[in-house]
């Protein structure tokens, strides 16, 4: 067989399908679509994130033959094939979530495994709920290879009595269901109308600040992280990243050539802007350790002390992801941002041009817009994601303060050692003004699989406690969790950290000027009970759950599989 094109364009493939020895791997592809002119083109996969089991990635199918369209289109061979998807937000709550965090590992090996055995020389990643996308980022990393990430678009409003809802209308509206502040027949009108078809969930909750993280991080295409799952921007995307991928390959331009220290910087720096999820913290820590990039939670610190919070988007705030697309999505902001020097304009994307480049291109917000705070009239000054140290989070912990709770609370432990046994707590009304909420033995080992506490958040705000309740745990939050909030608790519990070592009744103190969470007991008492505290015997024994609780590490490094290898 005669193979033609530059080896530079067909690093992976031609050791794989070129010269007699490979007859046989050329003959296992005829069947599956493959020509005699194809063997001789760069091999370009499209991994899916495609289910049927959540409207995330319910229509990803289709985003994926967009993106093999643009990839034939240019001069490449296309292979779709899928990766799994779980849905945080239907197991939310139950022993299923505890699958969610490490669905993010296995998309990111199972990427890894088809795009190393088949030897594609590069590839377009395609994600749509919250894990999808740093498990792709994690596989781009580890993979090194010309990549484009694609995100699946964010779902447009549900509208019950002209009021937007989302999947956050339907939690909240259970607390306030429990709290008898609304009836049977309206909670069902809520979970009934609030997800109207495909995308991501609407608010900026994880998703979308992955997304627009990895947008500012330079592996997709201007404002992909701002479309509406089902619009002809978001087919145009996924057909320009299958473009895209060849012109990176032509260019020689390789993932490690566009990850670098100044472009998590950036992708932090937009993240809080946008007052993104605390999901963010974990994902971005996981990302940098695949790419070799020294990241930290202190960086999140130095970051977020001259980055301020300009998008009054929910949980915290009034709007949706759809409405800001409305006005120009995030890029608008970026060119703001860059302007003020938040930005590191020099960074390489994967268009081939810089950031500053990309953003040359794009106008400013319209006037009188009200998503987007002036970076001279903020919504905060400072961060809302703080990293917290103190005796009881010696090795970090992240919280969320959008401002509108205050900055301190003081309160009494209420300790539990499940999510489910604290929401039986909340909904039942035994949570009073002035108690901490601890949820403990749900960190990445003891949980396993550090689950998201948006059920008893949600529930707290739906009876109304928002502003007179905290919570903390060494489990995590979803994008969607607002109130008073503490998660990522290092050391976690199952590891013998001083949340294990909790009493009903202890003085807890959050405390977000000093950056300190303290439990009011002195070190002789913390050590007393540290001593006398016995390691509980692990939840599972086999099969992945055990397999990722053997090999996680903490929430603080990012909760990756592959720590200190």
């Amino acid at each position: 067989m005669n193979s033609k094109p530059s080896a530079k364009l067909r690093p992976y493939s031609s050791l794989v399908l070129d010269g007699l020895s490979r007859a046989p791997s050329r003959a296992m592809l005829y069947p599956v679509g493959y020509k005699e002119s194809d063997f001789s083109k760069p091999q370009i996969g499209v991994a899916s994130t495609w289910s049927m089991v959540t409207p995330c990635n319910m229509h990803i199918d289709q985003l994926a033959r967009e993106s093999a369209l643009g990839i034939d289109s240019a001069g490449g061979k296309a292979t779709i094939f899928n990766t799994i998807t779980i849905s945080d937000g239907i197991s939310m709550g139950t022993e299923g979530m505890r699958y969610s965090l490490v669905s993010r590992e296995v998309i990111a090996d199972s990427i890894e495994t088809v795009v190393g055995c088949q030897g594609f020389d590069g590839f377009v990643a395609i994600g749509g709920c919250d894990k999808n996308m740093p498990g792709c980022m994690i596989a781009i990393a580890r993979l090194n290879r010309a990549a484009v990430f694609v995100y699946g678009g964010t779902i447009l409003p549900g509208c019950l009595a002209g009021k937007n809802l989302d999947i956050v209308s339907v939690f909240e509206a259970v607390g306030q269901r429990a709290a008898e502040k609304i009836s049977g027949k309206e909670l069902h009108d809520v979970e009934s109308c609030a997800i109207p078809g495909a995308g991501s969930c609407g608010g900026m909750y994880t998703a979308n600040t992955m997304a627009s993280a990895i947008e500012a991080l330079g592996f997709s295409l201007p404002n992909s992280s701002a479309q509406a799952a089902i619009s002809d921007h978001k087919t145009k995307d996924c057909r320009d990243a299958g473009v895209a991928v060849l012109n990176l390959l032509k260019k020689g331009i390789r993932p490690s050539d566009i990850f670098s220290k100044e472009a998590f910087e950036n992708a932090v720096t937009v993240c809080i802007a946008l007052g993104g999820s605390t999901n963010a913290v974990l994902h971005l820590l996981a990302m940098a350790h695949s790419a070799n990039v020294r990241l930290t939670i202190e960086d999140f610190t130095r970051i977020g002390k001259r980055v301020p919070v300009l998008a009054d988007l929910k949980p915290s705030g009034r709007y949706l992801m759809s409405e800001l697309v409305e006005i120009g999505g995030i890029v608008p902001m970026m060119k703001t941002l860059l302007a003020e020097g938040l930005l590191h304009g020099g960074c390489l994307t994967v268009t081939g041009k810089t950031l500053k480049q990309n953003l040359s291109a794009f106008k400013h917000y319209p006037k009188n817009q009200k998503i987007i705070a002036p970076v001279s009239k903020p919504l905060k000054k400072e961060s809302h994601l703080v990293i917290l140290r103190g005796n009881l989070a010696p090795d970090g912990a992240v919280a969320k303060i959008s401002g509108k709770e205050g900055e301190r609370f003081s309160g009494k432990a209420r300790v539990f050692e499940s999510e489910e046994k604290a929401l039986s707590a909340i909904l039942a009304g035994k949570i009073r003004k002035g108690d901490v909420i601890v949820i403990r033995y749900e960190g990445p080992r003891g949980g396993p699989g550090m689950r998201e506490m948006l059920s008893p958040t949600s529930a707290v705000m739906g009876r109304g406690l928002g502003k007179d309740v905290a919570l903390i745990t060494d489990g995590r939050f979803s994008g969607g969790t607002h109130g008073f909030v503490v998660g990522h608790i290092t050391p976690e519990a199952f590891e013998g950290g001083p949340l294990a070592i909790v009493r009903d009744g202890d003085a807890i103190t959050i405390d977000a000027t000093t950056r300190k969470l303290s439990l009011g007991i002195s070190a002789k008492e913390i050590a007393k009970r540290l001593a006398a505290w016995k390691k509980p015997k692990p939840r599972y024994r086999r099969g992945v759950l055990a397999k990722y609780a053997a090999h996680v590490s903490t929430a603080s490094q990012g909760a990756v599989t592959d720590f200190g290898f």
